[in-house]
């Protein structure tokens, strides 16, 4: 195990402006503090002890500060070994959904990790594919942002980023647009927005938003970027959008009776992967599935019992060509088409399901 990334360029971007306010600096030296642990952590396998003796700090001070490098991806630690029972996973996803390429991760002790190991695993392989000029979409969920973490803090010439579908109309770490934008900032990159709602209030409105020149052209985008990254959502009380209150209850109950197992990219699809006919899919505003499945790399990030019809339903559909989720989902994915969450061995749960 080795910690890749970004230690020595941050180090070199710390650097204080003395004519910056006091508040920034002190936040520019806090920084840099964190950046010189890790460095003596990782890079020197300096112990915490030895570290808090040379910087005089306390072993907890360090501990925490490490911690504070992992979460904000200061410190990237990538896994060079794979288990084989993984790998042979991933190659039998490959030949069963036809895809160009799986990446199956081991399932958490806790349910609530699942998210986190998955969305690791997704910015190692987005970092590994990014070049110059390249265009990446993005979709949204708790997966896709823990995915921001693993994702290399590189300067790329010519890199666009674009948001796959609207927003919501209030600041919310999940919002696509903060998504986006962080996509953005750690790969010094243009960001194209969807300035629109994901559910308008009526048809009628999705078609005067969709009428808007700026919109218009950020879904053309959209519709031709080298790379997507998305992952999907169930119908359930926990689900992300039903969390956030984007999808009434009402509305969630009349999908689930029209057949709908889940969402992708805010179009709701029922086990085959066709669009319900619903009012919901009548007033999304984002790319849709079709325009997805006929992109070169589109990366379907996602992993979870509950999940498992909607998974399946994009995969069979061809709408993702690459999958990256965990052992157990994988396993029950080549299994029986049994759209119930027993059908994946679930890891003991220490808090609620989210996207």
């Amino acid at each position: 195990m080795t910690a890749s990334g970004s230690i020595g360029p941050v180090v070199m971007a710390m650097a204080a402006d003395m004519t910056a306010p006091a508040d920034e600096l002190r936040i520019d030296q806090d920084d840099q503090q964190r950046t010189r642990i890790a460095w003596l952590y990782y890079v020197e396998g300096r112990t915490q002890g030895q570290i808090a003796e040379q910087l005089g700090l306390s072993r907890v001070r360090v501990n925490r500060e490490l911690a504070v490098c992992r979460e904000r991806g200061i410190v990237q630690i990538r896994i060079n070994s794979k288990m084989a029972s993984c790998v042979e996973l991933e190659r039998e996803l490959v030949k069963h959904f036809r895809l160009n390429d799986a990446i199956v991760v081991p399932t958490p002790s806790l349910a609530e990790n699942i998210p986190v190991v998955i969305g690791g695993a997704a910015g190692t392989f987005v970092s590994d594919r990014l070049g110059d000029n390249m265009a990446i979409g993005v979709g949204w969920g708790r997966t896709l942002l823990a995915s921001l973490r693993s994702v290399e803090h590189r300067r790329w010439r010519g890199v666009s980023v674009v948001s796959l579908m609207g927003g919501l109309t209030r600041a919310s770490a999940l919002n696509t647009y903060e998504t986006a934008s962080r996509f953005a900032d750690i790969l010094d990159a243009e960001c194209y927005y969807l300035a629109a709602p994901t559910f308008t209030s009526s048809p009628q409105s999705r078609e005067t938003f969709l009428a808007q020149e700026a919109i218009g052209e950020v879904i053309e985008r959209g519709r031709s970027v080298d790379m997507a990254l998305v992952s999907v959502g169930d119908v359930e009380p926990l689900g992300t959008i039903r969390r956030l209150g984007l999808v009434s209850g009402e509305d969630a109950d009349s999908l689930k009776a029209m057949g709908a197992v889940g969402d992708l990219l805010g179009h709701y699809l029922d086990r085959h992967g066709d669009l319900v006919d619903h009012s919901m899919n009548r007033r999304v505003i984002g790319v849709s599935p079709l325009d997805l499945g006929r992109l070169k790399l589109s990366v379907l990030a996602s992993g979870g019992g509950e999940k498992l019809p909607i998974i399946r339903a994009a995969l069979s559909r061809g709408y993702v060509n690459v999958i990256i989720t965990d052992e157990n989902t994988a396993k029950a994915l080549l299994g029986p088409a049994d759209d119930t969450v027993s059908a994946v061995p679930q890891p003991a749960k220490a808090g609620r399901r989210r996207r």
